[in-house]
């Protein structure tokens, strides 16, 4: 956690700011290495992470798994069977794979939100987000055109069944909903909650040093405070867990959507 010498120290500024978002290089050579920061490392060690779990896991497989065994595969089986199958149909056990690389990629790197000393997730940046959005949009748009073909994939998704007169006015918007709000609502939706949680444990934690070095009659109620970053410390994780889980649903429905014969 942050400690008080650090706010008394002013390395921490309080109140927090957006500016808390775009950390310093944390390679010692020079302003080159600015993109290099500690949001760019957590990114890579989760990734890391993840290669590295699923391979020890699966290395030797057993009919008895051992319990890193039966946790990779009860993360897979519970994507391809929660999310994957019963949102695509039995075709969603091809999407599998990279839906649960998803979930455990976003999962992981919303977590370090609440890892001490560590306390900010990579998806309060906007820039993870948007490109897992992007990867969303595209796959979805490239299974659609590869199940149906371009022309018939662009007049399924933007000519729902109607009456020819209203069709001007619902293609316009069946566009904008689908190849337009859809991956802009993916990214927002992330990074909102993710940048949301951060603030608000900064603002309770540093708070409570900010109140106990104001004045003496604050000081009880810096405990308050650190008693409310706490107990929104559980509340991000079930915010965490929730988010992975509606990034990659939300993805498979789109998936879905791509692959049905009718609007």
């Amino acid at each position: 956690m942050i400690g008080q010498s650090m706010v008394l120290a002013g390395e921490v500024p309080f109140p927090p700011s957006v500016e808390d978002f775009y950390p310093p290089s944390i390679l010692p050579w020079g302003q080159h290495s600015v993109w290099f920061t500690k949001i760019t490392f957590l990114v890579w060690l989760t990734t890391a992470l993840i290669i590295v779990f699923f391979l020890v896991s699966n290395r030797k497989p057993k009919l008895v798994p051992t319990k890193k065994q039966w946790l990779a595969e009860s993360v897979y089986g519970f994507v391809r069977n929660n999310i994957s199958v019963d949102m695509i149909g039995p075709r969603g056990v091809n999407f599998a794979p990279y839906l649960t690389t998803l979930f455990c990629f976003i999962l992981l790197n919303n977590f370090w939100g609440i890892v001490p000393f560590v306390q900010i997730s990579p998806n309060s940046h906007i820039a993870f987000p948007a490109v897992l959005a992007v990867l969303s949009y595209v796959m979805f748009i490239w299974v659609g055109i590869r199940h149906h073909g371009f022309v018939k994939y662009f007049k399924t998704a933007l000519m729902p069944p109607a009456p020819w007169f209203i069709l001007p006015l619902l293609i316009p918007i069946e566009f904008f909903s689908t190849f337009l709000v859809r991956p802009f609502s993916l990214a927002v939706r992330l990074f909102a909650n993710m940048f949301a949680g951060h603030m608000l444990l900064l603002v309770f934690t540093l708070g409570g040093f900010a109140m106990i070095n104001a004045n003496v009659w604050f000081a009880p109620f810096s405990i308050v405070s650190w008693v409310m970053s706490i107990a929104l410390t559980f509340l991000e994780f079930l915010v965490i867990v929730l988010q992975a889980y509606v990034f990659t649903v939300l993805t498979a429905s789109y998936v879905q959507g791509a692959l049905a014969d009718e609007h």
